[in-house]
């Protein structure tokens, strides 16, 4: 793909993030995850992470985001699910996040996921400690 059809892309992307269309917010947060690293994206994605209308857009961006298997996905993940104020939309998250789990244990990565949750947990974000401490310690609360 050339810069261009990249910048284009991401441009319509970043418009359909907008759009009253459900279907089409939950497209652009998937489109949107390959740019999580970049400034004007995050705050993006973390709205979609908590879309007000439709749990289908918080699956998709975070399904996408996890499928990164990074330090980035995962962490707009859990900063997202550490601001969750509706419970449909955290236990959606939260689904997701056990979901990456079960991933990274079953195809073997269970060191890179306790690598990702120790250096989250040191994270200047108050929520994405909290939550990388919950994850890192089943049963307890951090």
């Amino acid at each position: 793909m050339s810069q261009d059809q990249g910048a284009d892309r991401l441009t319509a992307a970043l418009r359909d993030s907008e759009s009253e269309s459900w279907s089409r917010r939950a497209a652009a947060g998937r489109q949107l995850a390959a740019w999580a690293e970049r400034e004007e994206v995050g705050p993006i994605l973390a709205r979609l992470l908590l879309d007000a209308h439709d749990t289908a857009v918080t699956q998709e961006t975070a399904q996408a985001l996890l499928e990164r298997r990074d330090l980035v996905g995962l962490r707009t993940v859990l900063a997202a699910l550490s601001r969750a104020e509706e419970w449909w939309t955290a236990d959606q998250l939260d689904g997701e996040v056990f979901g990456y789990q079960s991933w990274m244990i079953a195809d073997d990565r269970t060191d890179e996921l306790v690598d990702q949750l120790v250096r989250l947990a040191a994270d200047q974000d108050k929520g994405v400690r909290d939550e990388a401490l919950r994850l890192s310690r089943p049963g307890e609360q951090p």
